[in-house]
């Protein structure tokens, strides 16, 4: 620098000068500080096993995958087929899934984005990459800028859900959804492509970051025993992206619509003991 040559004052004013650039500088623009947040709440990728490990030499010729810009919700299903399966065996059960959609329903490859067996393997579904926002073909109505994960096996009322299978889901959510910075525990909004949905093409949904196949469209998957873990999992995935508790609110939202719930049910007890009165009359 030439402050050396200056003359005093003009020194000390530079110096001023360029100790204020220098501090304006090292402030972080608004975008900065959302990228380092974002990447805070990050987690790592789990182990994916690739679908060549199931595909085999049932693979169909198909159109080249969709992307969507990113995944900002996470959907979660059951294959509704056996649990009984030793693990070893899995891949053939997810080549079954596979057929089944391309043959009996004439898609074009599986709609599941990942398949997690009883025992917490991860395994790649859908072709496009796992690192990528691949457009899956899972819940109608909501495939874009979401990823499916399915359950291998039916979790209807009453089945377990083993530990494994639900820590390989929330592992797998936290790191999709770590990529675009979106909580887990959160609610995101997304637009309905299509009206056989729970809502009309073109409507904005608020729906939970990590739903089941049930909260965007009428079905049961992925069973009344999986949707009632969904939030120890969304927790779950929440602290794999190191994120303080109960962050958007979701436990007092479920325990408010628990509370609904019995209400409804009190009073549907007294509107049946009602009922059978006036018939004993």
């Amino acid at each position: 620098m030439l402050l050396g040559c200056l003359p005093g004052v003009a020194a000390a004013v530079a110096l001023v000068l360029c100790a204020y650039g220098v501090e304006r500088a090292a402030e972080p623009s608004s975008a900065a500080v959302t990228a380092r947040e974002a990447a805070a709440h990050t987690a790592p990728r789990p182990p994916i096993v690739s679908r060549a490990a199931w595909v085999g030499d049932a693979g169909r010729e198909q159109p080249p995958p969709r992307y969507d810009d990113e995944v900002v919700a996470v959907f979660v299903h059951h294959t509704d087929s056996p649990n009984d399966y030793d693990c070893a065996e899995a891949p053939i059960h997810i080549r079954n899934v596979y057929e089944g959609q391309t043959s009996a329903r004439e898609w074009d490859d599986i709609g599941y984005n990942f398949v997690v067996d009883r025992c917490g393997t991860i395994y790649e579904g859908r072709a496009g990459g796992t690192d990528r926002p691949v457009t899956g073909a899972h819940t109608q109505g909501f495939n874009h800028r979401t990823t499916g994960i399915a359950a291998l096996g039916t979790f209807t009322a009453g089945v377990p859900v083993p530990h494994a299978m639900e820590r390989a889901i929330a592992e797998l959510a936290a790191w999709k959804l770590g990529l675009s910075g979106t909580d887990p525990r959160s609610d995101v909004r997304l637009v309905s492509s299509n009206g056989r949905s729970r809502y009309a093409a073109g409507t904005t949904a608020m729906l939970p970051a990590l739903a089941g196949h049930t909260d965007g469209f009428m079905t049961s998957c992925p069973g009344a025993a999986l949707q009632a873990r969904l939030p120890k999992i969304r927790e779950m995935a929440a602290e794999l992206q190191s994120r303080g508790p109960d962050a958007g609110h979701r436990q007092e939202k479920q325990q408010q619509e628990e509370a609904q719930e019995k209400a409804q049910d009190r009073a549907q007890g007294r509107a049946q003991g009602r009922n059978r009165s006036q018939s004993r009359g």
